[in-house]
């Protein structure tokens, strides 16, 4: 079963406003990122319970913390990273969820990509070793300018490591502004990893983010596809409508409003 979740940081950053418009588009999940302007590790204890309160008020539940582990640079101090996401499995137990969303570095400009794979891999095996001793689950997002950016990088980090503590979060519009069809090319090859999706469409024409359905993201045939194999886990809405369409981490009320009817039309069709 499809549960409706999503970042409700894209609608405004004062945590009541973001479950107030989410409630109104029936979705009772938050994946969260961002509250008071800060990233979710960057809150304090008093505005983690604050936090917490409000969420018990609105009988809200967290699909997963929206972490920016594994965005940093690959050359950086990988110990740093590790602090970060020893915060993030905290924050996990804290707002009880099993899944923390994670990436697969930067890479420095104008070198070889592929040489920096072992290091990747190194990197996020650690973290699923640190995942597995907590029962938490790590979802590997897809992204235009980390390492696993594409569908064959993204397979060379999860079948390396091989661990049901690490799995994927998949990204259509990701993968459109990567160059590659979301389910005729990625999705084939990354079913088996599949736990969680972020929910935003996007033009192959001008990289002009959507709401679902009116990209080139395939995300019907990618819904129907999971409905078949009688998928039960997230979707989660991730607009990135500001800015005339876009990409931004920022879309508001009414254009959240928007991307959650078509996503409901999607499934209603399926």
């Amino acid at each position: 079963m499809f549960k409706l979740t999503g970042f409700g940081d894209e609608i405004s950053p004062d945590l009541t406003t973001q479950l107030e418009v989410m409630e109104s588009v029936g979705i009772k999940h938050l994946e969260l990122r961002g509250v008071k302007g800060k990233n979710i590790l960057e809150l304090n204890s008093e505005e983690i319970e604050e936090a917490r309160q409000i969420l018990k008020e609105k009988a809200f539940k967290i699909s997963a913390i929206g972490s920016p582990v594994g965005k940093i640079e690959i050359t950086g101090d990988f110990s740093l990273d590790l602090e970060r996401l020893k915060k993030a499995i905290s924050l996990a137990r804290a707002f009880k969820t099993k899944y923390i969303r994670i990436f697969s570095y930067y890479l420095p400009e104008g070198e070889n990509r592929l040489s920096y794979g072992k290091e990747v891999i190194r990197r996020v095996e650690e973290m699923a070793r640190v995942a597995e001793k907590e029962k938490i689950v790590l979802v590997l997002e897809n992204e235009d300018d980390v390492y696993g950016d594409i569908p064959e990088r993204c397979l060379e980090i999860l079948e390396n490591i091989d661990s049901p503590y690490l799995r994927s979060t998949f990204d259509p519009a990701n993968f459109i502004i990567a160059g590659v069809k979301p389910y005729r090319e990625a999705f084939p090859k990354m079913i088996n990893y599949v736990e969680y999706l972020h929910v935003k469409d996007a033009r192959f024409s001008d990289k002009t983010i959507t709401p679902a359905g009116e990209g080139d993201g395939e995300i019907k045939e990618i819904l129907k596809e999971l409905k078949k194999r009688n998928f039960d886990g997230f979707l989660s809405l991730e607009p990135h409508l500001a800015i005339s369409g876009k990409m931004s981490g920022f879309s508001g009320a009414k254009l959240f409003k928007k991307a959650a009817r078509a996503l409901k039309k999607i499934l209603e069709e399926i």
